[in-house]
């Protein structure tokens, strides 16, 4: 394990197994986040039956340390404890940034919002999630396009986010392309390389982390 900048050029994982933390008094203590993830606030993140957690986050998210490159596939496996579902990531960040308002409209990254708004939308935006340009579907109950779906509260979920163009985020959830966001001006380089798990009000975890690099 290594420190903020480190290129990925095999794959990455976390499945968030930890052994308990001593405590110096020889009592356990917690269970650390480990040396390859930076919470953008304390006490909001941590690691509960082998999942990293957050809740009331406000858009103080988790970010990976390591740099991830240009083209990579993310994948993960995410699960909200609410009807509200409010699933969230971040992609081609800064590594560092968390909202400094109630809207996070100056990230800087890529966001996918699984059940966002209440369970009212699905959304892959870029900078801004409230932006006229993000992507988004519409939820609509009993629905029988898997697309349209809400969130199910405990329900796990494996999300996949690829660029492998340089320009072209594309997101599936349990292999189900959800959406794409064509990029004519693509988030990459320095302060666009970070990965990173966010989250505004419910009880969020995930879990399995794979990035591989990719062409």
């Amino acid at each position: 394990m290594s420190g903020l900048g480190e290129l990925l050029k095999s794959p990455f994982h976390d499945d968030f197994e930890r052994p308990n933390a001593p405590s110096g008094d020889g009592s356990t203590g917690g269970v650390e986040l480990g040396p390859d993830w930076m919470a953008s606030a304390p006490n909001i993140w941590h690691i509960e039956s082998g999942r990293v957690c957050g809740e009331h986050a406000r858009n103080h998210g988790l970010w990976l340390k390591k740099t991830i490159p240009v083209n990579a596939r993310i994948e993960f496996d995410a699960v909200s404890m609410s009807t509200d579902g409010d699933v969230k990531a971040e992609f081609w960040g800064d590594g560092r940034s968390a909202a400094t308002s109630i809207s996070y409209t100056n990230a800087t990254s890529y966001l996918t919002i699984f059940g966002g708004w209440h369970n009212h939308f699905h959304v892959l935006a870029r900078i801004n999630e409230h932006g006229s340009d993000r992507q988004e579907i519409t939820i609509v109950p009993n629905s029988e396009d898997p697309k349209q779906k809400p969130v199910v509260a405990g329900q796990r979920y494996h999300f996949k986010v690829e660029r492998s163009d340089g320009r072209s985020v594309k997101w599936w959830v349990d292999g189900i392309e959800m959406l794409t966001f064509q990029d004519s001006s693509p988030l990459a380089g320095v302060g666009h390389d970070h990965f990173g798990f966010n989250d505004w009000d419910v009880k969020v975890c995930f879990d399995n982390v794979v990035i591989t690099p990719l062409p």
